[in-house]
């Protein structure tokens, strides 16, 4: 997988959670989660994921292949910074600069993202090393 393959599909993925997190089947309007108490997102958290997911395809149409991996190394990074950061707060400070981390599955979340997003990075920088010149 490919920078921007990473960007779109986490792009669309984003937006999905964030749109189903505005119409109550990931948060706040009906209590529930449709993942039970795994996850429950509230309404800053449903803004973050579907802003991120429009810059995502944004990032994903309007910016070269440089620049798009740049992008997709840097969620890589935060992610994993992330997940790790939730495993090391102390009990009942489950929150991240405004995002909750309430359980373990949250860290989880955000390391397979990032590592996804490193992945993603390496695979374009193999590609480019094996085929200079090919676009991405």
């Amino acid at each position: 997988m490919n920078p921007k393959q990473f960007l779109m599909i986490g792009g669309v993925v984003l937006i999905v959670v964030g749109l189903a997190g505005f119409f109550g089947i990931l948060g706040p309007t009906s209590g529930q989660s449709i993942f039970g108490g795994a996850w429950y997102f509230d309404n800053a958290e449903n803004w973050a994921h579907t802003v991120l997911g429009v810059v995502a395809l944004i990032v994903a149409f309007a910016l070269p292949a440089g620049m798009q991996a740049g992008v997709t190394l840097l969620v890589g990074i935060i992610g994993l910074v992330v997940g790790v950061w939730g495993f090391l707060l102390p009990s009942g400070s489950p929150n991240f600069f405004g995002a909750n981390l309430e359980n373990p599955l949250d860290n989880i979340l955000h390391l397979a993202v990032g590592l996804w997003a490193v992945l993603s990075w390496r695979g374009a920088k193999r590609m480019m090393s094996r085929s200079p010149g090919m676009p991405m």
